[in-house]
This record gives C-alpha cells, structure tokens and sequence, in this order.
C-alpha cells in the first residue's frame, strides 16, 4: 500500500524513480555503439519528421491535431543532436560522412519547417536546443571560437525569420492558429490575472486551498502539474483531473505561466527550490561525465562514443526544455511532456551511475 502513490507528487516521483532506474540498465548493459547510436538517432529524427509532417497536414486539412510537438519535441531534439555529435565523431576518425550529413541536415531542416509550423514555442525550444547543442559538441571537440557574435546573431536571426515566416503564413493563409502574435496578445491579456493567483497564494508547502478550483482541495497536488490524463486513468488513480471543459481551469497556469509558478503553486516554493536544484545538478553532472568520456576519446577508448554521443544530445534536449518549461511555458514540463523531461533526466543522470563488470571499464560518477 505504501507504494501506491496518493496524489500527482507521489505519481511522479515513482515513475520518475522507473525511468531512472530503467535508463541505468539501458545504459550499462545495453551494448551502445558509435553505429547503433547513430542508426537510432537517424532513425527517430525521420521518424519525428514524418509525425509532426502529418500533424501539420492534419492541421491544414482540418483533421484535427495532437500537438506532438509538445511531448516529443525534446526527443526530437535529442535525436538530432546525437546524430549531429556522432558526424563529428565519424569526421574526427576520417570516416567521409557528406551524405550521411546531407541527410541528418534534411532531417534537421524538416523537423523544425513541421514542428515549428505547429507551436510557436517548439521553435523556441529547437533553437535554443540547437544553440546548446552546438556548445556542447564544439566545447566536447575542443573546436575554437566556441562562442562568437557572428554565431549568437546567426540562430538569433534565424530565430527571427522563422516567427516572421509564420506570422506572414497566418496572415495570408487566415488560419490564426499559425500566428505567434496571437500568442503574445493571450499571454499579454491573462498571465497578469494568471500571476496574481500564482503569487498571493502559494505557500512553502502547496497552496492556499480555497484559490484552487477543486471544491475538496487539500492544497497540494491539485493535478495543475501531473503525469497525462490517459497514464493516470489506466491505473485507475483517483486523482483530481482537467479534462473536457475544465482544461481551461487548468490553462490558468499551464499556458499562461512559466513552469516556476506552476510548480511553486501546485507543490509549494520548497518543492520548487528542490525541483531547480535537481535540475541543476543533472545538468552539471552531465557534463563532468562528458569529460570523462571526452578524456578517454582522446586516449583512443573507442569504447564509449556511443555514449558520449547519446549524452550529448540528451543534454542539449534537457537542458533546453528546462529553459523553455520552467522559464517561459509551463505546458513544456507538464503532461506528456513532463514524461519526455523525466526520460530525458534520467537519460543524463544514468550516465553517472556504474553497474560495475569489469572494475577497469568503468566510467563512474
């Protein structure tokens, strides 16, 4: 009985512990070559590419859409970085890669034209993945001029062409859904509204009860953050869900809020500083790890270059979500996406830990 969770909180903490512990495994027992991690990496990029090509269309089409930019757009971004890190890998080792690149560039081109076209958010998020995925692989190479104005203005305006690009297809095409403006006049008109439920009410530990939606609240873990609907239901949870029209309650803060707020109210400032701290740490310990990959690379230890490679795309993916969600859309680590944060985390965090072979192999944190 004490492992069945009680509320959202305990929910995601069990199955954040899962993935943790299911990515260790991956990690040290599945053989991770250079190829094995670039074919998967190729193979989900297209494969991103053809679901938000024919999310878009269904956009278009009036079909209806599912947003899967929102849930997988980190993996997305994962996948491609990966692929891109294991080109530098292949190049460092003479391997002549032109095709292979003009292929992962179509793939690259692809994704962000589908995805981007769906969520204004997703572009923010693939450029500033993209941005930080560049850093890691130039610092991980040791390439020069790392940072340079000319780059910084380079994904800035590219940044700017594409939210220009979309307004003038909203414009011309009359399909608002495609405008980042009209996401920037909503955000205008309700976070303000949004933000003062946030801050007058939020405690150390949850929330003010009676500032909740749900009449029998306890003021914590009230479901504004949570794992998705459909997990919860299969499991048959009760627990306190937005669905159908109440998603507009909820929209309060997922849409209108950074992830800071919507956490901090739902779980409390303490959780919040506990939750940016982990963050934080994954992020860090991520890196030192890629130093030591980095280190036996150089050494000519081929062994780990398909980790290194995973590892870099995991962390650009993560830590650009953690920018993006916590920072400016709280919908970025809520939900569906809440579940690709905790995969990618865990991804990142599974490199520290060794399940220990051949004591001379390991890679420990």
């Amino acid at each position: 009985m004490f492992l069945i969770a009680q509320n959202h909180f305990q929910l995601i903490i069990e199955v954040g512990l899962i993935l943790l512990a299911t990515m260790i495994f991956i990690i040290n027992l599945v053989p991770l070559s250079l190829s094995v991690v670039t074919f998967l990496s190729l193979f989900l990029s297209g494969g991103f590419t053809l679901l938000f090509g024919a999310d878009l269309a269904f956009l278009i089409l009036s079909f209806g859409q599912h947003e899967f930019t929102h849930p997988f757009g980190p993996i997305a971004l994962l996948s491609i970085i990966t692929a891109l890190a294991s080109l530098k890998v292949m190049e460092e080792s003479g391997v002549n890669v032109v095709r292979l690149k003009r292929i992962v560039y179509i793939l690259l081109v692809g994704i962000t034209i589908f995805g981007g076209a769906m969520h204004r958010s997703f572009l923010l998020l693939w450029f500033i993945g993209l941005f930080i995925g560049y850093i890691i692989i130039s610092k991980s190479f040791r390439e020069k001029s790392i940072l340079s104005m000319k780059r910084i203005l380079i994904f800035l305006g590219m940044g700017l062409v594409a939210f220009g690009l979309l307004e003038l297809v909203a414009r011309i095409s009359g399909m608002d859904v495609f405008s980042p403006m009209l996401r920037i006049s909503r955000l205008a008109q309700n976070s303000l509204s949004s933000l003062k439920l946030v801050v007058g009410n939020t405690w150390l530990i949850g929330h003010d009860p009676s500032s909740s939606y749900w009449s029998n609240s306890v003021g914590f873990a009230d479901g504004y953050i949570s794992l998705p609907m459909q997990f919860i239901l299969l499991f048959g949870l009760p627990f306190p869900l937005f669905f159908g029209l109440l998603v507009t309650k909820k929209d309060t803060i997922d849409y209108m809020l950074p992830g800071i707020f919507g956490y901090a109210y739902d779980f409390g400032y303490l959780t919040f500083i506990i939750l940016l701290l982990i963050v934080l740490g994954t992020i860090v310990a991520g890196l030192m790890i890629l130093k030591q990959y980095r280190y036996k690379r150089e050494n000519k230890n081929r062994k780990y270059l398909g980790k290194e490679v995973l590892l870099i795309g995991s962390l650009a993916g993560f830590t650009s979500q953690a920018i993006i969600g916590l920072f400016l859309f709280n919908r970025t680590v809520n939900g569906m996406a809440l579940l690709s944060f905790m995969f990618l985390g865990s991804l990142v965090l599974a490199h520290t830990i060794t399940i220990r072979r051949d004591s001379n192999d390991a890679v420990s944190s």
